[in-house]
């Protein structure tokens, strides 16, 4: 009877990775995206939880492309920033805390993209090197203070790679301080950025950000 017990665990066992599967996360209630409908976004220099400095400015000058090409009139990040610095703030915190209305006042936009990165540049990982950039964001409506959407996304450099090395422990390792010294010659953290960037802020993914008015899917959504 051993065979059969056995066989009501497995079974067991693989009911339960098929609803862990299928415990995706809920969709996203566009409710008050669709009815602020925003055609121009403010993007505020990201907020930077990392050690390391150029974060903020690597992802703020990625950020452009996926709002314009998903439709949206994105006020330039070098404006906005010299705006800031005119006033007297330097730091993407005091950035953050103006206030809605006076975010409008100033830059005349439907609403404001907040940004935080919570992870940006390489390390190793047991025997190898990877790069991985983390962000997530929220948009404002800034005329009335709604919530219109909020998201995450997370980019790294071991995406569609074959993690087969030959040559044992001493070959892993020589090949992990080769990635890392590449990495960090090469900027890599940039264009792991400019990934994150893409799956953060471009529309017609599940659970992303909705097409704007430049867009031909605008309203498809």
């Amino acid at each position: 009877m051993q065979w059969k017990l056995t066989y009501r665990l497995l079974a067991v066992a693989c009911a339960a990775v098929v609803m862990a599967g299928c415990a995706t996360a809920p969709p996203f209630d566009y409710t008050a995206y669709k009815e602020s409908r925003p055609r121009s976004i403010l993007v505020l220099p990201p907020l930077n939880s990392t050690p390391e400095v150029y974060a903020p400015y690597s992802v703020l000058s990625q950020a452009t492309f996926p709002l314009a090409e998903s439709g949206y009139y994105v006020l330039p990040v070098t404006l906005v920033t010299e705006t800031f610095r005119e006033n007297g703030m330097t730091q993407p915190a005091e950035m953050h805390g103006v206030s809605r209305e006076k975010l409008r006042q100033i830059f005349g936009a439907d609403a404001a993209l907040y940004v935080n990165i919570s992870k940006y540049g390489s390390s190793f990982q047991v025997v190898n090197s990877v790069t991985v950039v983390t962000a997530d964001a929220k948009l404002v409506d800034l005329k009335t203070g709604k919530q219109l959407w909020t998201g995450s996304a997370t980019a790294s450099s071991e995406e569609g790679q074959n993690n087969q090395q030959q040559g044992g422990l001493a070959g892993l390792l020589i090949a992990a301080i080769v990635k890392q010294v590449i990495a960090s010659t090469t900027d890599q953290s940039h264009k792991i950025a400019g990934m994150a960037a893409n799956r953060l802020m471009s529309a017609g993914q599940k659970n992303g950000m909705l097409y704007g008015p430049r867009s031909p899917n605008y309203g498809k959504d």
